[in-house]
């Protein structure tokens, strides 16, 4: 018996679905990291929290990234 998969609809949405998952994985890194960070030194807050707003800032970025790069191509 021959069995064939076969991908039906637009490749750009899938190789968007695979590029959210390194920002998906770097958002929760970054706040779980973040806020571990708060609780050993609650007297950083605001520098730590300015260091976590900028990374999410960078990361999401990517993700955009990834969601135009397959119409342009």
């Amino acid at each position: 018996m021959n069995v064939l998969a076969e991908v039906s609809g637009n490749i750009g949405a899938i190789g968007y679905g695979l590029a959210t998952l390194g920002p998906g994985i770097g958002v929760g890194l970054i706040f779980g990291q973040g806020l571990q960070a708060i609780a050993r030194n609650p007297e950083a807050y605001g520098m730590i929290r300015q260091n976590m707003l900028l990374g999410f800032v960078l990361v999401e970025a990517l993700a955009l990234i990834g969601l135009v790069a397959p119409f342009i191509y």
